[in-house]
């Protein structure tokens, strides 16, 4: 069926010839939380469980397991449902779940537990969320998970690059009994759970409702998109977008939010709502668009709108898409009659100079005068403090925007260095900051390894829990150099792929992470070594020692190699800088 046949029948089919495909304000809402006195006595008795502080992703899924908006699932999957998920997009017993909802946690953290045990789950703060009952403990395949839910292995996709890099190697299953909701500060007001939500639509008198997930501001192709979807089904709009985690360099959730809110008006009174949703998006394209579906459903939407490559993260490492543009759509319509949620395929909205509207793409003609603005354009435009055109967006969208990045405002960025002991990080690190400095008056912290290693790590030793932690301090001060558009010039050995991982997670939520692997023969580093260590390592005087008794994951997909066998540290510093140049980094 053609994409353009796949939104007429949506259009053209009458609710009572599928009445099984609507069940008003959703299914059957499986909410985890516990009744307050039931709750009180287990936060109590939680303080002597053993815990898991829940990093981002894990600390959303939980809130989406405990308020019912993953409904059916009753935790977090055991290996059982895992490998049916991973295979088939389905649990064990048969029930539609296209993705992993997995917690994953170190070998140490597994070792304390066995099926049986009860763990307390806890935020960042360490406050208590809830107590997972362990049903389960495995080591799953992630090479396998990738190549099945996300079609590759590519790390250029963030979702791969999640999984391979970053997941812990073993899984915990089993059911969650929940304490408290996680504490939101900001947009309290937007941030409804699932029977929150339907309540608000049945005391509004509001039975068809459309979903449109987005993690980009909108503008006026995304207006008439929500605009005519609504139309077509006769439905009220719900604009529900996700603010847990997006892709690395998406517009921060806060601006994004005052965007909708500004654009909320331009819809007719009364037809639309905006509510956020804490999800932890895994761009995971078709399979990613059906978990979204669903999700949406347990919100009590009847109508959900996919569009063009939906949740898709854009090109692989050789420049094609990850997904066909209407993967998701096929994907979608095949499964139709058993997601119980009408599913609303769309086209791209464009505009069209010559008619001086926006339509959808396939009703453009031959000689139709096509206009548009890329992300990349947009931020441009942004940065030069050029003129946006009124056809593409709001004005108050377009002031929020500017108010959130200024004219001539620098980005910042680190640059992290990796490699082995003696292949020249410090130097090369050195040479670099000199020719910044040189080029600009940006604000350039070097946090050295060995410096980092007396002040900020000290007390650490050489274990790979103790690597992984100092890496880790390092990309926490990073990141905070960075958000605030300074330049964090970084150079520890970095041995372990996670640990590095970890340190691009965190900077990149607020500007550029550069990996530079200084590639340089162990023996070359070894004839460098003024201070006899390698020595010492090969005689056993030095436990843990990188290259010699502990090993050196090489980066994969690094946005540099730089040969350090006999290089100009000088030269070397060139490429590096010219590499920001190219990037539009040094700007200021």
């Amino acid at each position: 069926m053609s994409h353009s046949a796949l939104a007429q029948n949506a259009a053209a089919l009458p609710d009572d010839e599928a009445p099984s495909l609507i069940a008003p304000h959703g299914g059957v809402l499986k909410e985890l939380y516990l009744p307050a006195d039931q709750a009180a006595v287990l936060k109590q008795r939680s303080a002597g469980l053993p815990g898991i502080d829940l990093d981002t992703r894990q600390l959303c899924d939980l809130e989406l397991l405990l308020n019912g908006a993953f409904s059916p699932l009753e935790g977090f999957l055991t290996q059982r449902d895992y490998d049916r998920v991973v295979t088939e997009s389905r649990l064990a017993d048969g029930t539609l779940w296209p993705i992993p909802i997995t917690l994953d946690v170190s070998e140490a953290s597994a070792e304390r537990l066995v099926p049986g045990s009860e763990v307390a789950l806890r935020d960042v703060q360490g406050v208590p969320i809830a107590v997972l009952e362990v049903e389960d403990i495995y080591r799953p395949d992630r090479v396998h998970e990738a190549q099945q839910v996300f079609g590759t292995t590519d790390r250029t996709h963030p979702g791969v690059a999640e999984l391979l890099d970053r997941y812990r190697p073993v899984n915990l299953g089993g059911r969650v009994r929940g304490i408290q909701a996680p504490s939101h500060y900001d947009f309290s007001t937007l941030r409804d759970t699932p029977r929150g939500l339907r309540d608000w639509f049945t005391s509004q008198g509001w039975y068809r409702i459309v979903a449109f997930q987005t993690r980009n501001p909108m503008h006026r192709a995304h207006r008439e998109l929500t605009l005519r979807a609504a139309q077509q089904v006769g439905a009220k709009l719900l604009v529900q977008p996700s603010v847990g985690r997006t892709k690395p360099g998406d517009v921060d959730h806060y601006t994004r939010v005052r965007c909708y809110q500004a654009l909320l008006p331009q819809y007719p009174a009364n037809s639309a709502r905006l509510s956020l949703l804490p999800l932890a998006m895994r761009m995971g394209g078709p399979r990613e668009a059906l978990w979204h579906a669903i999700i949406r459903k347990n919100y009590g939407a009847s109508h959900f709108i996919v569009g063009r490559d939906h949740a898709g993260p854009g090109n692989d490492a050789n420049g094609k898409p990850f997904y066909g543009p209407f993967d998701a759509q096929h994907l979608l319509e095949r499964h139709q009659d058993e997601l119980g949620i009408r599913i609303v395929p769309f086209p791209a909205m464009v505009y069209v100079a010559n008619r001086d509207a926006y339509l959808p793409s396939n009703e453009v003609q031959p000689d139709d005068e096509v206009r548009d603005i890329s992300g990349t354009q947009l931020r441009r435009h942004l940065q030069e403090g050029s003129d946006i055109p009124a056809w593409f967006s709001f004005p108050e969208v377009v002031k929020i925007l500017r108010e959130r990045h200024p004219v001539q405002a620098s980005r910042g960025f680190a640059l992290f260095f990796t490699g082995l002991s003696g292949a020249g990080k410090s130097t090369i690190a050195q040479a670099v900051v000199a020719q910044l400095l040189e080029r600009t008056s940006r604000a350039v912290t070097v946090l050295d390894g060995d410096e980092v290693r007396k002040h900020l790590s000290r007390g650490l030793g050489f274990s790979r829990e103790d690597r992984n932690a100092n890496v880790t301090r390092i990309g926490y001060v990073a990141s905070e150099i960075v958000r605030h558009g300074g330049v964090a010039v970084c150079a520890p050995i970095a041995p372990y792929a996670d640990a590095r991982a970890e340190a691009r997670s965190l900077v990149e939520a607020h500007g550029d992470f550069i990996e530079i692997h200084v590639a340089t023969a162990l023996d070359v580093c070894e004839a460098r070594d003024r201070k006899g260590l390698y020595a010492q390592a090969r005689a056993g005087a030095i436990t843990h020692f990188t290259g010699i008794s502990d090993p050196y994951e090489e980066p994969l997909q690094p946005e540099l190699r730089i040969d350090g066998n006999a290089g100009d540290p000088l030269v070397l510093a060139g490429h590096i800088v010219s590499l920001l140049e190219q990037r539009g980094l040094l700007r200021g």
